[in-house]
């Protein structure tokens, strides 16, 4: 059986019901966890299991059951003594486009990489380790080396990784630092998934060619470049993906990671790139057609 582990963040969603201002609905998600999701929901035959740290409140009880019934593997969920999850609400306009706002400071994933938490021995029983820049960007410097320096371990052992370039300027002390450290994951990576808004916000590429060119230098041949209503692009140059403009936005939101592990799933069923890009982009409309976001289990 083919294992994957995502290694995130799994935080608490309330969704602002834009007509009105005294209702919202609560859930549960993080972009490597709606990655994880959606990989097992449209996968089962894959062994997922999700890498986090939760704390010892209510809703970090509530967050490994719903995670549990989703059929991920639980084992690598450590759990925080005096931390918690952290926290976001969205807010959604008119035109399905959100915003964000955080409570995250006290989150237990931020101290992931201390005890009890990941040992670097955790990677070593799965094929692919999925993670994003969030994963990176909540660790302090000590831990974020840390993992950086597994991944390399694992990946010189043949084990592979995936990555998506989720660029939030807030969660960095800087820019450099996220360059730096984006820069260095593209280097460890055999599966990318950027998207061209957040690469072009982190990097300041002049253009798409720009980009695209460096991310070969990086060695990146496999995997796409997401790049919203224009449809994906192969990181190995092949044509991309032709796609009629969505209809019936409700809510972007897990957009791009549905579309990771639409494709993921593909990828690693044996289906080829064109394949692979169609069965992502075929998810990500279902879940933009829904508030929140993960899809309720009757739709999915």
């Amino acid at each position: 059986m083919t294992s994957v582990l995502c290694i995130g963040e799994a935080m608490v969603e309330i969704a602002l019901a834009p007509d009105r201002p005294d209702t919202a609905g609560l859930g549960f998600a993080g972009d490597t966890l709606n990655t994880a999701i959606y990989l097992k929901r449209t996968a089962p035959g894959l062994r997922v299991a999700y890498g986090t740290k939760l704390g010892r409140d209510g809703l970090s009880d509530r967050m490994i059951a719903m995670i549990e019934a989703e059929g991920l593997d639980t084992a690598l969920i450590r759990r925080s003594e005096t931390r918690v999850p952290g926290l976001y609400a969205i807010n959604t306009d008119g035109n399905g486009e959100r915003s964000f706002t955080y409570w995250r400071e006290n989150s237990a994933a931020r101290r992931l990489m201390e005890p009890p938490g990941l040992e670097e021995s955790d990677l070593s029983g799965f094929d692919l380790v999925y993670l994003s820049a969030i994963s990176l960007a909540i660790l302090p410097p000590a831990g974020r080396a840390r993992l950086m320096g597994w991944l390399r371990h694992y990946r010189d052992a043949g084990g592979r990784v995936a990555f998506d370039s989720n660029y939030r300027p807030a969660l960095w002390s800087d820019q450099g630092t996220a360059q730096e450290t984006v820069t260095d994951a593209w280097r460890l990576t055999d599966i990318g998934l950027p998207s061209l808004e957040d690469e072009l916000a982190l990097f300041g590429d002049p253009d798409e060619a720009a980009l695209l060119e460096r991310l070969r230098r990086y060695g990146l041949g496999e995997g796409v470049l997401k790049r919203g209503a224009r449809g994906p692009l192969p990181l190995n140059g092949s044509p991309p993906l032709a796609i009629k403009p969505a209809t019936g936005v409700v809510d972007s939101t897990a957009a791009g990671d549905s579309f990771n592990a639409g494709y993921l799933a593909a990828k690693l069923d044996g289906m080829d790139e064109t394949e692979s890009m169609q069965a992502g982009h075929g998810l990500a409309l279902r879940v933009i057609g829904h508030r929140g976001a993960i899809l309720p289990r009757e739709e999915r």
